[in-house]
């Protein structure tokens, strides 16, 4: 791609050796190419400068990928994400709440599917734009665990000034949207905890939210 140079592509992933294999194969196309270790990372990266791609793991320490994703989806609507994971075989079986514009299963030796997404996505970067202000997109958020009291509790991260805290659980209604004040700034955060399942573990089919496998294709409601 002789334009590629001018389009700069986030790589988040708690694996080395698949932040340097996609390295290796976007930036023989001219992309320049970043890369983060999980979420938190890539929130500070994304404080520096923004990416015209996000290609992120799903299944990460610290902050998952499915948090990150909404956490981006929202205070960055302009830019694209590809979500990625070796747990699931396609975009159909991700669980529900995954916020992407395409889907690519790493570990497959695939890099002109990947090379593919990342063109379609650039090509019709402008229009997702416009899809990703419409869309309401809470935070996702993976369950923490008990504090010191035994209370249930999750870190939410500020989907405007990025900051993350912790907020204890107080109410036994999964999958509902809710909402609370961020403590550093007058944002408020709507988020929705997912008790049913850990992040690794694939939802049937048949409950699955499917993300697109192309760029080409129009993002159905998430």
């Amino acid at each position: 791609m002789s334009h590629s140079s001018s389009y700069e592509i986030l790589v988040v992933d708690d694996d080395a050796a698949v932040r340097d294999s996609l390295t290796m194969v976007l930036e023989p196309e001219g992309y320049s190419v970043k890369v983060a270790i999980d979420g938190f990372d890539a929130l500070m990266h994304l404080k520096k400068s923004l990416p015209d791609i996000v290609i992120s793991d799903l299944n990460m320490p610290r902050m998952s990928g499915f948090e990150f994703l909404s956490v981006v989806r929202r205070r960055f609507p302009q830019i694209s994400v590809i979500a990625m994971s070796g747990a699931y075989p396609s975009g159909d079986v991700v669980p529900g709440g995954v916020i992407a514009d395409s889907f690519y299963a790493k570990g497959r030796s695939n890099p002109e599917m990947l090379l593919q997404i990342v063109a379609n996505l650039l090509r019709t970067a402008s229009a997702h734009a416009v899809d990703h202000e419409r869309q309401s997109a809470p935070v996702w958020i993976p369950r923490n665990g008990k504090d010191s009291h035994g209370i249930p509790y999750v870190v939410l991260t500020c989907t405007e000034c990025l900051r993350s805290f912790p907020l204890s659980v107080t109410t036994n209604d999964l999958q509902k949207i809710q909402e609370t004040p961020c403590r550093f700034c007058p944002n408020t955060v709507r988020y929705i905890i997912d008790f049913s399942l850990s992040i690794a573990s694939p939802r049937p089919e048949a409950e699955a939210m499917p993300i697109p496998h192309s760029a080409g294709e129009t993002p159905g409601k998430r």
